[in-house]
């Protein structure tokens, strides 16, 4: 990429707000997570153990579109992540949220466990499915996470424990940002609504697909 540090910093931070933002919508409307799949195993366990308070369909649903995602992706990308593939991986996401909105819309899918709510979720676990795979591939600024911030929280105590701290201010900045891409889409979720927050989701994730295009044609 072209002033590769530099893009490749505001990528990863639009996606990670990104995150929180969807995490807002889906599980604020719905109690599924669309990025954060080890929540929702836990969530399908609750179900499991007898718990109303969550869904079998909606976590399934959620689950199977992220992990159809996140085979995509890999086929698209396959050994070498480039711009371009990053690039063309993130605008495939950005139109997978784009049908969720537009589903969620139609069919009011916050407002009932029903199939256009699980129909949702796919779209848009499919999204985060795309999103993942490419987070995960890159080489640049490897401990700068987008999704699921366990190992970053441990990296940075553990880290601390031995006395480092060269890591300590991405790992950091990559919490925080999650944290406000979540406050942002709790804001935009009790004042506009689902279909705002995912909307809003999509404009961070074009901007990113927008940032890997302008890049050249090598490895990020």
């Amino acid at each position: 990429m072209k002033d590769n540090s530099r893009l490749m910093l505001a990528a990863l931070s639009l996606l990670t707000v990104s995150t929180g933002l969807i995490d807002a919508a889906t599980v604020l409307g719905s109690s599924v997570f669309a990025a954060n799949m080890t929540g929702n195993l836990v969530f399908l366990g609750f179900s499991l153990g007898g718990s109303s308070d969550y869904s079998v369909p909606s976590s399934l649903a959620a689950i199977f579109g992220f992990l159809l995602g996140a085979f995509v992706a890999g086929r698209l990308i396959r050994d070498k992540l480039t711009a371009r593939k990053a690039g063309l991986a993130l605008g495939i996401q950005t139109v997978f949220i784009l049908l969720g909105a537009g589903l969620a819309w139609l069919t009011k899918a916050g407002e009932s466990d029903s199939w256009g709510r699980w129909l949702m979720l796919i779209l848009l676990g499919v999204a985060m499915g795309l999103q993942n795979t490419v987070s995960i591939k890159k080489s640049a600024l490897d401990d700068m996470k987008t999704t699921v911030m366990t190992l970053t929280l441990a990296g940075m105590a553990a880290d601390l424990g031995r006395g480092k701290t060269d890591k300590l201010g991405v790992r950091l900045f990559s919490v925080l940002l999650l944290v406000v891409g979540a406050v942002t889409g709790a804001l935009i979720y009790y004042s506009a609504g689902l279909v705002a927050t995912i909307l809003a989701t999509a404009l961070c994730v074009g901007l990113t697909a927008a940032l890997f295009a302008v890049g050249e044609e090598e490895k990020v």
